[in-house]
């Protein structure tokens, strides 16, 4: 079976079929790892180099590719595979930039005023080095957001946002980016291709740090880019070969294999988030647990027409930085430690790090659900919310 952009097949059998090579009687299943970065050369008619075929690996080669067909047929459009989460997010941005060049005006990018640290890190040094004005935005204020994005060149989306979980309504405000003349770029990474689709909502690129969910086991540091847009497909290309932010074979294949098994995946996780969330509710050393699938969250109802579920990743606001660093100390089958979308639960007070936004607070913790037993995740969770409290 070799599923098209238009096959009836749901996006679950989908994942898993995508990306194989040819049924050929005696071939292989899965594709190859494609190590070799210099290729035979192809000469066309002319006797120039042939543009057709890849002359170098850093250009593009199968092990990629399958990946990436797969994740273009989940999102709706063409994907693109670079070397981690980061640099998906600089492609993004700058090959808007670059659409922008020669205006004689600095481009005007509306953001998030908390999101992803590396991100909103990354904007921070364009704006300080002169090369754009950053514009700061509620990710929940949608008046706030179509308002700001007339006269803008770039609007940066990031939903839910990492890592105070609000929703942004993403056809309202890509809707009034693209009214304004403004490219839209929505960072899904906690949401995956299967819980929400950015491109069919009205944004222009869609990103992922296949890091996280889509690889899923800790292990592979990728990101993604996607758009149904074949200019700006084009040009995240020639920006990934020019750059050098290439993925690596190994990695990509790693993904891949990853993605196979990420909605058994993320039903188990989501499904452990939602029972930890409700009784996190109960807990009084809990002052806020921020989770769309709860009916009480502020995000629950947009989150409930823009998404096929509201993922496997939660917050909660403690008393303070000492409260939360105690939470961290005391858990024994989670773990303290940085990233998300792993098959092992993670936690982390995220105002630790000095890049952190100061409008996240200082006893904010979120939480990475995985796939462990939910009984002995919500036992771990009590016992060291009890000490918190000691």
């Amino acid at each position: 079976m070799q599923p098209t952009p238009d096959s009836p097949l749901a996006p679950q059998t989908r994942l898993v079929h995508l990306g194989r090579p040819a049924r050929v009687p005696g071939g292989p299943l899965n594709p190859p790892v494609e190590l070799s970065t210099t290729l035979h050369a192809a000469t066309d008619e002319s006797g120039g180099a042939d543009a057709g075929v890849v002359n170098y690996a850093r250009s593009g080669v199968p092990t990629w590719q399958a990946l990436e067909e797969a994740l273009g047929d989940l999102e709706g459009g063409t994907a693109l595979v670079l070397g981690s989460g980061i640099a998906a997010v600089g492609a993004a941005v700058q090959v808007v930039l670059d659409e922008r060049a020669g205006s004689g005006r600095t481009p005007v990018v509306v953001a998030p005023a908390h999101g992803y640290s590396g991100t909103l890190g990354l904007l921070d040094h364009l704006r300080a080095t002169g090369r754009i004005d950053l514009v700061s935005v509620d990710p929940a204020d949608t008046g706030a957001i179509v308002a700001a994005v007339d006269g803008a060149d770039l609007l940066w989306v990031e939903s839910p946002v990492n890592p105070t979980m609000e929703v942004t309504d993403l056809v309202e405000v890509c809707g009034a980016a693209r009214r304004a003349g403004a490219r839209s770029v929505v960072d899904s990474t906690y949401a995956t291709p299967l819980l929400q689709n950015p491109l069919a909502l009205g944004a222009d690129v869609v990103v992922h740090s296949l890091t996280k969910s889509v690889a899923g086991h800790s292990d592979v540091l990728l990101g993604a880019t996607v758009t149904a847009d074949d200019g700006l497909a084009a040009a995240l290309h020639d920006h990934r070969t020019r750059s050098g932010a290439v993925p690596g074979p190994f990695e990509t294949w790693l993904a891949l294999r990853g993605l196979r098994t990420l909605d058994v995946r993320l039903q188990r996780a989501q499904e452990n988030a939602q029972v930890l969330a409700e009784r996190l509710l109960e807990h009084p050393a809990v002052l806020r647990v921020r989770y769309p699938g709860l009916p009480s969250d502020p995000g629950h109802e947009v989150a409930g027409r823009q998404m096929r579920g509201p993922g496997t990743l939660l917050a909660v606001d403690l008393a303070g930085a000492r409260e939360a660093e105690a939470l961290a100390a005391a858990v024994r089958v989670w773990t303290h430690a940085t990233s998300l979308g792993g098959v092992e639960s993670l936690l982390e007070r995220r105002r630790r790090h000095s890049g952190e936004r100061g409008t996240v607070p200082e006893g904010l913790v979120r939480l990475s659900v995985g796939i462990e037993h939910v009984e002995d995740l919500w036992a771990d969770l009590a016992q060291a919310l009890d000490a918190t409290a000691r």
